[in-house]
Protein backbone atom coordinates (compact mmCIF):
# COMPACT_ATOMS: atom_id res chain seq x y z
CA UNK A 1 0.00 0.00 0.00
CA UNK A 2 1.19 3.69 -1.10
CA UNK A 3 0.06 6.69 0.38
CA UNK A 4 1.18 10.13 -0.74
CA UNK A 5 0.00 13.51 0.53
CA UNK A 6 -2.60 15.06 -1.93
CA UNK A 7 -2.66 12.23 -4.12
CA UNK A 8 -5.09 8.57 -4.26
CA UNK A 9 -3.88 6.24 -2.16
CA UNK A 10 -2.55 2.99 -3.90
CA UNK A 11 -3.35 -0.53 -3.17
CA UNK A 12 -1.46 -3.48 -5.49
CA UNK A 13 -1.73 -6.97 -5.05
CA UNK A 14 0.92 -9.28 -5.19
CA UNK A 15 1.10 -12.43 -7.78
CA UNK A 16 0.43 -15.36 -5.99
CA UNK A 17 -1.76 -14.69 -3.80
CA UNK A 18 -2.77 -17.36 -0.91
CA UNK A 19 -5.46 -15.34 0.67
CA UNK A 20 -8.28 -13.16 -1.28
CA UNK A 21 -8.38 -8.95 -0.48
CA UNK A 22 -12.25 -7.40 -1.08
CA UNK A 23 -12.09 -3.88 -1.19
CA UNK A 24 -15.40 -1.39 -0.32
CA UNK A 25 -15.79 2.44 0.40
CA UNK A 26 -17.62 5.46 1.60
CA UNK A 27 -17.10 8.86 0.92
CA UNK A 28 -13.89 8.93 2.55
CA UNK A 29 -12.64 5.64 3.66
CA UNK A 30 -11.29 2.50 2.16
CA UNK A 31 -11.85 -0.85 3.79
CA UNK A 32 -10.25 -4.11 2.89
CA UNK A 33 -10.25 -7.74 4.43
CA UNK A 34 -9.70 -11.24 3.29
CA UNK A 35 -13.04 -11.82 5.16
CA UNK A 36 -16.66 -10.11 3.16
CA UNK A 37 -18.58 -10.22 5.70
CA UNK A 38 -16.80 -7.47 7.12
CA UNK A 39 -17.27 -5.42 4.21
CA UNK A 40 -21.55 -6.43 4.52
CA UNK A 41 -22.40 -2.74 5.65
CA UNK A 42 -21.06 -1.67 2.28
CA UNK A 43 -22.84 -4.32 0.01
CA UNK A 44 -25.16 -3.42 -2.99
CA UNK A 45 -27.46 -5.24 -4.75
CA UNK A 46 -26.39 -8.64 -6.08
CA UNK A 47 -23.95 -8.53 -9.53
CA UNK A 48 -26.55 -10.33 -11.83
CA UNK A 49 -23.93 -11.14 -14.54
CA UNK A 50 -21.56 -12.56 -11.48
CA UNK A 51 -24.44 -14.48 -9.84
CA UNK A 52 -25.37 -15.67 -13.40
CA UNK A 53 -21.41 -17.49 -13.33
CA UNK A 54 -21.90 -18.97 -9.94
CA UNK A 55 -25.43 -20.42 -10.91
CA UNK A 56 -23.61 -22.33 -14.17
CA UNK A 57 -20.61 -23.07 -12.63
CA UNK A 58 -18.94 -20.67 -14.82
CA UNK A 59 -16.75 -19.06 -12.25
CA UNK A 60 -14.40 -16.73 -13.22
CA UNK A 61 -11.61 -14.32 -11.86
CA UNK A 62 -12.21 -10.72 -12.18
CA UNK A 63 -12.63 -7.70 -9.64
CA UNK A 64 -16.63 -8.88 -9.46
CA UNK A 65 -18.20 -9.79 -6.60
CA UNK A 66 -21.56 -11.85 -5.75
CA UNK A 67 -22.49 -7.91 -4.67
CA UNK A 68 -22.03 -4.49 -5.93
CA UNK A 69 -20.33 -2.60 -3.48
CA UNK A 70 -17.89 -5.00 -2.94
CA UNK A 71 -14.88 -5.77 -5.20
CA UNK A 72 -12.11 -8.26 -5.56
CA UNK A 73 -8.11 -7.34 -6.06
CA UNK A 74 -7.08 -9.72 -8.34
CA UNK A 75 -3.31 -10.84 -8.74
CA UNK A 76 -1.16 -7.87 -9.54
CA UNK A 77 -3.67 -5.55 -9.74
CA UNK A 78 -4.26 -1.79 -8.45
CA UNK A 79 -6.60 0.12 -6.52
CA UNK A 80 -6.54 3.67 -6.23
CA UNK A 81 -8.85 5.72 -3.93
CA UNK A 82 -9.33 9.21 -3.44
CA UNK A 83 -12.44 9.50 -2.69
CA UNK A 84 -13.78 7.24 -5.55
CA UNK A 85 -12.11 3.35 -6.49
CA UNK A 86 -10.64 2.73 -9.38
CA UNK A 87 -8.96 -0.72 -10.34
CA UNK A 88 -6.60 -1.46 -12.68
CA UNK A 89 -5.60 -4.62 -14.23
CA UNK A 90 -2.42 -6.17 -14.65
CA UNK A 91 -0.83 -6.78 -18.26
CA UNK A 92 -1.28 -10.50 -18.79
CA UNK A 93 1.43 -12.81 -17.51
CA UNK A 94 3.44 -14.39 -19.86
CA UNK A 95 3.44 -18.57 -20.51
CA UNK A 96 5.55 -21.01 -21.96
CA UNK A 97 4.22 -24.73 -23.76
CA UNK A 98 5.64 -27.75 -23.36
CA UNK A 99 8.98 -28.79 -24.38
CA UNK A 100 10.89 -32.01 -25.61
CA UNK A 101 12.88 -33.32 -22.71
CA UNK A 102 17.18 -33.50 -22.95
CA UNK A 103 18.27 -36.56 -23.18
CA UNK A 104 19.27 -37.83 -19.84
CA UNK A 105 16.46 -35.35 -18.13
CA UNK A 106 15.33 -36.41 -14.76
CA UNK A 107 12.22 -34.97 -14.36
CA UNK A 108 11.82 -36.38 -10.92
CA UNK A 109 14.77 -34.66 -9.55
CA UNK A 110 13.40 -31.23 -10.93
CA UNK A 111 10.19 -31.90 -9.76
CA UNK A 112 11.03 -32.04 -6.02
CA UNK A 113 14.04 -29.48 -6.54
CA UNK A 114 10.56 -27.03 -7.24
CA UNK A 115 8.66 -28.24 -4.29
CA UNK A 116 11.95 -27.94 -2.28
CA UNK A 117 12.06 -24.60 -3.18
CA UNK A 118 8.40 -23.93 -2.39
CA UNK A 119 8.41 -25.15 0.79
CA UNK A 120 11.94 -22.96 1.80
CA UNK A 121 10.30 -19.89 0.82
CA UNK A 122 9.27 -19.11 4.45
CA UNK A 123 10.50 -20.41 7.51
CA UNK A 124 8.83 -23.88 8.45
CA UNK A 125 8.82 -24.97 12.13
CA UNK A 126 7.63 -28.79 11.60
CA UNK A 127 6.10 -29.06 15.20
CA UNK A 128 3.74 -26.52 14.41
CA UNK A 129 2.85 -27.61 10.96
CA UNK A 130 0.25 -29.75 9.55
CA UNK A 131 -0.29 -31.29 6.38
CA UNK A 132 -3.29 -31.96 4.67
CA UNK A 133 -3.30 -35.57 3.33
CA UNK A 134 -6.27 -36.17 1.80
CA UNK A 135 -5.95 -39.29 -0.10
CA UNK A 136 -5.19 -37.17 -2.90
CA UNK A 137 -1.88 -37.26 -5.31
CA UNK A 138 -1.36 -33.53 -4.74
CA UNK A 139 -1.69 -33.42 -1.05
CA UNK A 140 0.01 -36.65 -0.85
CA UNK A 141 3.11 -35.26 -2.93
CA UNK A 142 3.59 -32.64 -0.44
CA UNK A 143 3.49 -34.26 2.56
CA UNK A 144 5.48 -37.30 1.76
CA UNK A 145 8.10 -34.62 0.60
CA UNK A 146 7.85 -32.80 3.96
CA UNK A 147 7.61 -35.59 5.28
CA UNK A 148 11.20 -36.73 4.34
CA UNK A 149 12.39 -33.58 5.21
CA UNK A 150 11.58 -34.07 8.50
CA UNK A 151 11.07 -37.29 9.43
CA UNK A 152 8.76 -38.31 12.69
CA UNK A 153 7.57 -34.57 12.92
CA UNK A 154 4.94 -33.71 10.75
CA UNK A 155 1.27 -33.51 11.88
CA UNK A 156 -1.83 -34.55 9.06
CA UNK A 157 -5.42 -34.32 8.38
CA UNK A 158 -8.21 -35.14 6.45
CA UNK A 159 -11.58 -35.41 6.06
CA UNK A 160 -13.08 -38.80 5.69
CA UNK A 161 -15.01 -38.69 2.53
CA UNK A 162 -18.41 -41.45 1.72
CA UNK A 163 -19.52 -44.04 -0.58
CA UNK A 164 -17.51 -46.31 -2.06
CA UNK A 165 -14.32 -44.54 -1.83
CA UNK A 166 -14.48 -44.16 1.78
CA UNK A 167 -12.35 -47.21 2.67
CA UNK A 168 -10.30 -47.22 0.25
CA UNK A 169 -9.32 -43.84 1.14
CA UNK A 170 -8.47 -44.45 4.68
CA UNK A 171 -6.47 -47.91 3.31
CA UNK A 172 -4.39 -45.45 0.95
CA UNK A 173 -3.83 -43.17 3.69
CA UNK A 174 -2.41 -45.23 6.23
CA UNK A 175 0.09 -47.18 2.91
CA UNK A 176 1.15 -43.08 2.35
CA UNK A 177 1.84 -42.44 6.08
CA UNK A 178 3.62 -45.47 6.69
CA UNK A 179 6.02 -45.04 3.48
CA UNK A 180 7.57 -42.38 5.03
CA UNK A 181 8.12 -40.93 8.88
CA UNK A 182 5.12 -39.10 9.48
CA UNK A 183 4.42 -37.90 13.20
CA UNK A 184 2.19 -39.52 15.57
CA UNK A 185 -0.68 -37.03 15.17
CA UNK A 186 -3.13 -38.04 12.58
CA UNK A 187 -6.35 -35.36 12.66
CA UNK A 188 -9.61 -37.18 10.86
CA UNK A 189 -12.62 -35.44 10.50
CA UNK A 190 -16.01 -37.59 9.17
CA UNK A 191 -17.14 -35.75 6.81
CA UNK A 192 -20.78 -37.60 7.00
CA UNK A 193 -21.25 -36.99 10.82
CA UNK A 194 -20.21 -33.27 10.38
CA UNK A 195 -22.37 -32.64 7.18
CA UNK A 196 -22.33 -29.19 4.84
CA UNK A 197 -25.61 -27.09 5.21
CA UNK A 198 -25.67 -28.77 9.38
CA UNK A 199 -27.98 -26.15 11.32
CA UNK A 200 -24.95 -25.51 13.24
CA UNK A 201 -23.30 -24.00 10.07
CA UNK A 202 -22.56 -20.20 9.96
CA UNK A 203 -24.10 -20.11 6.75
CA UNK A 204 -27.29 -22.04 7.75
CA UNK A 205 -27.12 -19.25 11.09
CA UNK A 206 -27.37 -16.72 8.84
CA UNK A 207 -23.97 -14.71 9.79
CA UNK A 208 -22.19 -12.69 7.33
CA UNK A 209 -20.38 -14.90 5.00
CA UNK A 210 -18.53 -14.58 1.64
CA UNK A 211 -20.51 -17.03 -0.99
CA UNK A 212 -16.96 -17.94 -2.28
CA UNK A 213 -15.62 -19.83 1.20
CA UNK A 214 -16.03 -23.48 0.80
CA UNK A 215 -18.58 -25.20 -0.28
CA UNK A 216 -17.90 -28.34 2.08
CA UNK A 217 -17.86 -25.52 5.14
CA UNK A 218 -19.18 -26.80 7.97
CA UNK A 219 -16.94 -29.83 8.13
CA UNK A 220 -13.62 -28.26 6.98
CA UNK A 221 -14.17 -25.56 9.96
CA UNK A 222 -14.27 -28.76 12.11
CA UNK A 223 -10.99 -29.72 11.01
CA UNK A 224 -9.58 -26.14 11.41
CA UNK A 225 -10.13 -25.70 14.46
CA UNK A 226 -9.06 -29.17 15.75
CA UNK A 227 -5.53 -28.60 13.85
CA UNK A 228 -5.57 -25.30 16.03
CA UNK A 229 -6.94 -26.60 19.03
CA UNK A 230 -3.18 -29.25 18.34
CA UNK A 231 -1.01 -26.23 18.37
CA UNK A 232 -0.51 -25.84 14.74
CA UNK A 233 0.01 -22.02 13.12
CA UNK A 234 0.40 -23.72 9.68
CA UNK A 235 -1.57 -25.65 7.27
CA UNK A 236 0.12 -27.03 3.99
CA UNK A 237 -2.27 -28.24 1.18
CA UNK A 238 -2.19 -29.60 -2.33
CA UNK A 239 -4.51 -27.19 -3.50
CA UNK A 240 -3.03 -26.22 -7.38
CA UNK A 241 -1.89 -29.95 -8.30
CA UNK A 242 -4.68 -30.42 -10.91
CA UNK A 243 -4.19 -26.96 -13.03
CA UNK A 244 -0.35 -27.40 -13.10
CA UNK A 245 -0.42 -30.29 -14.64
CA UNK A 246 -3.66 -29.63 -16.55
CA UNK A 247 -3.72 -30.74 -20.17
CA UNK A 248 -4.11 -27.60 -22.52
CA UNK A 249 -7.09 -27.48 -24.96
CA UNK A 250 -5.16 -28.83 -28.18
CA UNK A 251 -3.74 -31.89 -25.66
CA UNK A 252 -7.38 -32.70 -25.41
CA UNK A 253 -9.84 -30.82 -26.87
CA UNK A 254 -13.03 -30.88 -24.71
CA UNK A 255 -16.20 -27.86 -23.87
CA UNK A 256 -15.95 -26.25 -20.81
CA UNK A 257 -18.51 -26.35 -18.22
CA UNK A 258 -20.39 -23.28 -18.04
CA UNK A 259 -22.12 -23.58 -21.16
CA UNK A 260 -25.96 -22.93 -21.85
CA UNK A 261 -26.40 -26.40 -23.24
CA UNK A 262 -25.57 -27.24 -19.44
CA UNK A 263 -28.83 -25.21 -18.11
CA UNK A 264 -30.76 -27.19 -20.16
CA UNK A 265 -30.26 -30.38 -16.70
CA UNK A 266 -30.88 -27.12 -14.52
CA UNK A 267 -34.49 -26.15 -14.77
CA UNK A 268 -34.28 -24.05 -11.96
CA UNK A 269 -32.52 -21.18 -13.48
CA UNK A 270 -34.23 -18.24 -14.32
CA UNK A 271 -35.10 -16.26 -17.49
CA UNK A 272 -32.01 -13.91 -16.54
CA UNK A 273 -29.44 -16.40 -16.44
CA UNK A 274 -29.85 -17.08 -20.65
CA UNK A 275 -29.88 -13.90 -20.79
CA UNK A 276 -26.74 -12.72 -19.22
CA UNK A 277 -24.96 -15.92 -20.08
CA UNK A 278 -23.08 -14.49 -23.43
CA UNK A 279 -21.77 -12.22 -21.58
CA UNK A 280 -19.59 -13.91 -18.72
CA UNK A 281 -16.40 -13.62 -20.08
CA UNK A 282 -16.73 -9.60 -19.76
CA UNK A 283 -14.93 -7.81 -18.07
CA UNK A 284 -12.52 -10.99 -16.40
CA UNK A 285 -8.55 -10.57 -15.87
CA UNK A 286 -6.34 -10.67 -18.04
CA UNK A 287 -3.73 -14.49 -17.61
CA UNK A 288 -2.13 -14.57 -14.47
CA UNK A 289 1.01 -16.35 -13.18
CA UNK A 290 -1.26 -18.88 -11.78
CA UNK A 291 -4.01 -20.80 -12.91
CA UNK A 292 -7.10 -18.74 -12.18
CA UNK A 293 -8.95 -21.43 -11.11
CA UNK A 294 -6.21 -22.10 -8.61
CA UNK A 295 -6.11 -18.46 -7.11
CA UNK A 296 -10.24 -19.19 -6.80
CA UNK A 297 -9.55 -22.23 -5.05
CA UNK A 298 -7.16 -20.51 -2.98
CA UNK A 299 -9.65 -18.15 -2.02
CA UNK A 300 -12.08 -20.17 -1.07
CA UNK A 301 -10.10 -22.26 1.02
CA UNK A 302 -8.17 -19.45 3.16
CA UNK A 303 -11.42 -17.70 5.02
CA UNK A 304 -11.30 -20.84 7.07
CA UNK A 305 -8.20 -21.49 7.73
CA UNK A 306 -7.68 -17.82 8.86
CA UNK A 307 -10.56 -17.98 10.86
CA UNK A 308 -8.95 -20.24 12.61
CA UNK A 309 -5.93 -18.64 13.27
CA UNK A 310 -3.66 -20.71 10.97
CA UNK A 311 -1.87 -19.58 7.62
CA UNK A 312 -2.70 -21.53 4.35
CA UNK A 313 0.56 -22.82 2.58
CA UNK A 314 -0.51 -24.23 -1.23
CA UNK A 315 2.95 -25.12 -2.81
CA UNK A 316 1.30 -26.28 -5.90
CA UNK A 317 0.75 -22.63 -6.48
CA UNK A 318 4.38 -21.70 -6.70
CA UNK A 319 5.20 -19.96 -9.40
CA UNK A 320 8.38 -22.02 -10.04
CA UNK A 321 6.19 -25.27 -9.83
CA UNK A 322 3.84 -23.42 -12.10
CA UNK A 323 6.62 -23.15 -14.40
CA UNK A 324 7.84 -26.14 -14.64
CA UNK A 325 4.61 -27.89 -15.05
CA UNK A 326 3.94 -25.61 -18.02
CA UNK A 327 7.04 -27.05 -19.35
CA UNK A 328 6.74 -30.52 -18.99
CA UNK A 329 5.57 -32.62 -21.92
CA UNK A 330 1.92 -34.30 -21.95
CA UNK A 331 2.82 -37.79 -21.15
CA UNK A 332 4.13 -36.81 -18.09
CA UNK A 333 0.93 -34.45 -17.32
CA UNK A 334 -1.77 -36.65 -18.38
CA UNK A 335 -3.30 -38.46 -15.52
CA UNK A 336 -1.20 -36.64 -13.52
CA UNK A 337 1.17 -39.27 -13.78
CA UNK A 338 4.12 -36.86 -12.52
CA UNK A 339 2.76 -37.30 -9.42
CA UNK A 340 1.94 -40.66 -10.10
CA UNK A 341 5.40 -41.74 -10.31
CA UNK A 342 6.89 -39.59 -7.50
CA UNK A 343 4.56 -41.64 -5.12
CA UNK A 344 5.50 -44.93 -6.80
CA UNK A 345 9.58 -44.20 -6.50
CA UNK A 346 8.84 -44.24 -2.42
CA UNK A 347 7.36 -47.73 -2.88
CA UNK A 348 3.62 -46.95 -2.70
CA UNK A 349 1.86 -50.16 -4.31
CA UNK A 350 -0.65 -49.75 -6.89
CA UNK A 351 -3.30 -49.16 -4.87
CA UNK A 352 -2.16 -45.95 -4.03
CA UNK A 353 -0.96 -45.02 -7.72
CA UNK A 354 -3.79 -46.17 -9.28
CA UNK A 355 -6.86 -46.60 -7.26
CA UNK A 356 -9.67 -48.26 -8.53
CA UNK A 357 -12.60 -46.45 -6.74
CA UNK A 358 -13.05 -42.85 -7.44
CA UNK A 359 -12.70 -40.34 -4.07
CA UNK A 360 -14.59 -37.30 -4.27
CA UNK A 361 -17.10 -35.16 -1.94
CA UNK A 362 -19.87 -36.46 -4.31
CA UNK A 363 -21.70 -38.53 -1.68
CA UNK A 364 -21.30 -36.39 1.02
CA UNK A 365 -22.55 -33.47 -0.61
CA UNK A 366 -25.58 -35.87 -1.81
CA UNK A 367 -26.33 -36.26 1.64
CA UNK A 368 -25.52 -32.98 3.17
CA UNK A 369 -28.73 -31.73 0.08
CA UNK A 370 -31.14 -34.18 1.51
CA UNK A 371 -31.00 -34.40 4.56
CA UNK A 372 -30.58 -30.00 5.07
CA UNK A 373 -30.52 -28.33 1.83
CA UNK A 374 -34.04 -29.13 0.73
CA UNK A 375 -35.60 -27.58 3.76
CA UNK A 376 -33.75 -24.52 3.36
CA UNK A 377 -34.55 -24.22 -0.36
CA UNK A 378 -37.87 -24.50 0.81
CA UNK A 379 -37.89 -21.86 3.41
CA UNK A 380 -36.29 -20.17 0.33
CA UNK A 381 -39.09 -20.36 -1.84
CA UNK A 382 -41.32 -19.68 1.00
CA UNK A 383 -39.63 -16.24 2.36
CA UNK A 384 -38.17 -15.43 -0.72
CA UNK A 385 -34.46 -14.66 -1.96
CA UNK A 386 -32.76 -11.76 -4.40
CA UNK A 387 -31.97 -14.82 -6.09
CA UNK A 388 -35.65 -15.05 -7.36
CA UNK A 389 -36.70 -11.30 -7.21
CA UNK A 390 -33.91 -10.88 -10.11
CA UNK A 391 -35.30 -13.78 -12.13
CA UNK A 392 -31.79 -15.23 -11.47
CA UNK A 393 -33.58 -18.66 -9.86
CA UNK A 394 -37.18 -19.92 -11.44
CA UNK A 395 -39.35 -21.06 -8.90
CA UNK A 396 -41.39 -23.63 -10.44
CA UNK A 397 -38.06 -25.18 -11.32
CA UNK A 398 -36.39 -24.73 -8.13
CA UNK A 399 -39.76 -26.49 -6.89
CA UNK A 400 -39.64 -29.24 -9.04
CA UNK A 401 -35.76 -29.68 -8.46
CA UNK A 402 -36.71 -29.93 -4.55
CA UNK A 403 -39.48 -32.58 -4.95
CA UNK A 404 -37.32 -34.45 -6.87
CA UNK A 405 -34.10 -34.01 -4.41
CA UNK A 406 -36.73 -35.40 -2.26
CA UNK A 407 -37.55 -38.18 -3.45
CA UNK A 408 -34.42 -39.55 -4.52
CA UNK A 409 -33.97 -38.13 -7.71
Amino acid sequence: MESVPDEPVQVVAGACRSTPLYLAHDADTLHGSWDMGDLRPYAGTLNAREATRLLLYRPRYSHDTLFTGIHRLTERSTAYFGGHLFLRYPAPALHSRPRELAPGADVEAAFVQALDDALDLRPLDPDRCHFHLTGGFDSATVATRAAQRFPGRLSTSALLIGGPGRSQQIRRRSEMRSAVDFGRSDELVDALRYLPLHHECRRVQGEPISPYEDPLHFPFVTLAQRITDSGAHAVFTGIGGDEMVALTQEEYPHRASGSLKDAESLPWLGPRVVQLAPYGDEGIAPAAAVNSMTLLSLESAAPVILRAGLWPVHPFADTGMVTLGEALPMDWRELKQLQRRRLASLGMSSAVTHPPERESFAEVVEEALISHGADLLVGMLASGSPLLDAGLIDPGGLRDGVRELRHGA
